[in-house]
């Protein structure tokens, strides 16, 4: 299968998304508002493309499992 364009950028968006809640969790601290503390707005539509990369990798992994498998 070959990976399309929009399926890395989601897969990127969705590695730091992780990270970032693996920060969060464990040191009570969040780097991606820190680095944009002083453009809040853009790690608000940060945090929103990192939903959306989310929203698209549910139907991507969906549409992949629903491809018949080779024997």
């Amino acid at each position: 299968m070959l990976i399309k364009t929009l399926d890395w950028i989601a897969l990127i968006l969705l590695i730091i998304g992780g990270l970032d809640l693996g920060v969060v969790g464990l040191f009570n601290y969040d780097p991606i508002i820190d680095i944009f503390s002083a453009a809040l707005i853009v790690a608000h539509t940060f945090f929103f493309s990192i939903g959306l990369a989310a929203v698209y990798g549910i139907f991507r992994v969906a549409q992949v499992l629903s491809e018949p498998q080779p024997l």
